[in-house]
């Protein structure tokens, strides 16, 4: 029979609280929190490399759900600690509030900080076994749910006997001199953790990349042996290799690193030895800050902020002096040259600088102050008046154009901020007239929209059609039940050379995007689309290859999870009409490629069968009558659509911007390179 003493009392008191109240120290006790206990593990390995030791962490995850890191540190303390008269391993695994890193003798800046990440592990574990090799030797140690004991056997229901008398560290084998180390093995308590809640590899890997990209040399590896899953990742280049990574969009600028440090005083409450009171002090601290950010092309905002290499995707004070940077800089610097970039009377938002915009923002300090135990948000103040003052100066720098050989990125920049202001500004006007003509009960679509009578987006389809001779052959060929069609002009603006306030502006892409009814650009609403299928149809010859190519670009850069959905279409119109003789009448077979109308001809000699000379070659849709054009490109019976994706998004990016971008170099070198390989057939395959 188990003995229940005072001395367990005493152990147990602090974890007894964690395991009645799990969700103070670790969010939640579902898959979240289950995460988060091995976070607090893996951060503590870090906090090691962080100061020097060791450039190695692996994570095992074995398959009755137990969980190993080990890393190559000084290994945990496992001399007596005066005050409890216990080895270090138990204090730092049994107490809360215990730990290295709180007189900032041992650690810099760590990210484990509160003392209380290893213990509340403990507590919330059935089993947790401690193994450290220092001074020479292999010591150990091992807890059943906070308990300080001996197990008797494998995993956490085998018999075990707690401690009574003295806790024992035992040792076991030797190591090479200089050799440290920390090994922890724990099996999360199901009593505490739902029973759904399972370790996520794609999240482990998640926070072992970006671990790696944010300390540059440090290599770090997992192995999950239920489906022999295995990460291994390192990186030299830190967080402008981040930024790099994060960032999906062609750049508009090079990615920048700006790193600066400054000192703050800061008045804490600190243990006096001679009464053992807590009195206030004020002691100084320094602050190193490390930014890497790049603006791209595009509209989404990826933004990274650390403190200490713990992730706090809430923001906190660096994150605010980081946007007043930004918005005091660019708002400066925007209005002294207001008349040369036609913004006069423009105010920037701060949505104008996050489109596009890729930043990691990291800040490393002692003793930060986080908003509770899952360090979601950091709440130093000092920090914001740093963060805001170092990048202001730089970005006030930067943004003069002065720096050498940054002067045409730095109007590329410029020229953006303000497209994406104009833009801000148009679309909100665009919205209020809607809204006006709605609230007057008259239609807000295009005049030339030739809708169908379906009221409900699933199954309708739009058509965007070449030109007004294709567009009545239409009319009569279509559904009108579920077909709309909506002519354009020929070729529409090219939307990867031109801003986005030129693009508002045009009549032709305006109508589509109203058409459409998702909105444009970072606030696209794909559940506001009118239309189930999007489906260009443009004549089969070069000039439609282009409009086809145009209209793709606008889809692309402006409706893009229009595309990723898989809801835009190209038509396939036939090229040929070859007329076969059966019997006494005739019959016509269309084909849609070259070589289908060799294999045709072909198959049709072989077989005796005679064909009308000359055959019929359209070149473009208004050559069709009505019945054979919803015969061969609009019935859902008969037709062919070929469906527009962008699987790679970043190469189908980088395509259109060699295509259709404002750099000619490239795209001249690409058609000389590619010209001896040129079949003007394939536009017709």
């Amino acid at each position: 029979m188990e003995t229940y003493s005072a001395r367990h009392l005493s152990v147990l008191e602090g974890l007894e609280a964690v395991r009645k109240r799990p969700g103070m120290y670790i969010g939640s006790t579902d898959a979240r929190g289950l995460m988060h206990c091995l976070w607090e593990i893996i951060d503590n390995s870090v906090d090691e490399a962080l100061a020097g030791h060791g450039n190695l962490i692996d994570v095992e995850i074995f398959e009755d759900g137990s969980i190993e890191v080990r890393d190559q540190g000084r290994g945990v303390p496992v001399d007596i600690e005066p005050r409890t008269g216990l080895s270090g391993v138990e204090v730092v695994y049994t107490k809360l509030h215990a730990g290295g890193k709180f007189g900032g003798g041992s650690y810099a800046a760590s990210g484990g900080l509160h003392g209380v990440g290893a213990s509340v592990v403990n507590a919330l574990s059935s089993r947790l076994d401690v193994e450290v090799d220092r001074n020479g030797q292999t010591y150990a140690m091992s807890f059943k749910r906070g308990e300080p004991g001996k197990f008797f056997g494998e995993g956490p229901d085998a018999s075990f006997e707690p401690f009574i008398d003295g806790s024992e560290l035992r040792t076991f084998g030797k190591v090479a001199k200089g050799v440290t180390g920390t090994r922890v093995r724990y099996w999360p308590d199901r009593q505490i953790f739902e029973a759904s809640a399972a370790f996520s590899l794609e999240d482990l890997a998640n926070r072992l990349r970006q671990t790696a990209f944010l300390v540059p040399g440090l290599r770090l590896q997992a192995h999950e042996h239920s489906t022999n899953s295995k990460l291994d990742y390192k990186f030299e280049g830190g967080i402008a290799e981040y930024a790099e990574h994060l960032a999906k969009d062609i750049a508009v600028m090079p990615t920048k690193r700006i790193q600066f440090k400054s000192s703050f005083v800061e008045t804490v409450p600190v243990l006096d030895d001679a009464n053992g009171a807590m009195v206030s002090k004020e002691v100084e601290r320094e602050c190193s800050v490390d930014i890497a950010l790049r603006w791209g092309n595009g509209f989404d905002t990826e933004l990274r902020s650390f403190v200490n290499i713990i992730s706090t995707p809430k923001g906190g004070s660096h994150q605010v002096g980081f946007e007043q940077a930004l918005l005091k800089s660019f708002r400066a610097v925007i209005d002294t040259n207001s008349r040369k970039l036609k913004a006069t009377g423009l105010k920037i938002e701060r949505e104008d600088l996050y489109a596009g915009l890729t930043a990691v923002v990291t800040v490393s300090l002692p003793e930060p102050q986080f908003e509770g135990q899952t360090k979601e948000t950091l709440g130093t103040p000092a920090v914001k008046a740093i963060v805001a003052n170092g990048l202001g100066a730089w970005l006030d720098n930067y943004l003069s154009g002065t720096v050498r050989g940054t002067k045409q990125e730095v109007d590329n920049l410029l020229e953006k901020v303000v497209n994406e202001a104009k833009a801000r500004i148009s679309a909100r006007t665009l919205k209020d007239t809607q809204r006006r003509k709605n609230a007057l009960e008259s239609s807000s679509l295009p005049t030339k929209l030739v809708d169908c009578r379906a009221d409900a987006t699933a199954g309708s389809e739009l058509f965007i059609v070449e030109g007004d001779s294709a567009l009545g052959t239409a009319k009569l060929a279509r559904d009108s039940k579920f077909q709309a069609l909506l002519p354009i002009r020929g070729k529409i603006l090219n939307v990867q050379k031109a801003s986005i306030a030129d693009m508002l502006s045009n009549t032709e892409c305006a109508s589509i995007i109203q058409v459409i009814g998702g909105g444009s650009g970072r606030t696209f609403d794909l559940e506001s689309v009118r239309y189930e299928k999007i489906i260009l149809m443009s004549d089969a010859d070069v000039d439609g290859a282009h409009i086809r190519t145009l209209l793709l670009t606008l889809f692309f850069r402006y409706m893009r999870p229009l595309v990723e959905a898989g809801r835009v279409y190209a038509a396939v119109p036939p090229l040929h009409r070859v007329m076969v003789q059966s019997g006494r009448s005739k019959e016509p077979i269309y084909t849609y490629s070259q070589q289908e109308l060799h294999d045709l001809l072909a198959k049709l000699e072989k077989s005796g069968k005679t064909y009308q000379n000359p055959i019929q070659r359209y070149k473009g849709l208004g050559e069709m009558d009505a019945d054979q054009l919803a015969d061969t490109t609009m019935s859902p019976n008969n037709r062919m659509l070929r469906r527009i994706t962008a699987k790679d998004a970043q190469a189908a990016d980088e395509i259109f911007e060699l295509l259709m971008g404002n750099d000619v170099a490239p795209r001249r070198d690409f058609i000389v390179d590619s010209a001896d390989s040129f079949d003007r057939e394939k536009i017709d395959a």
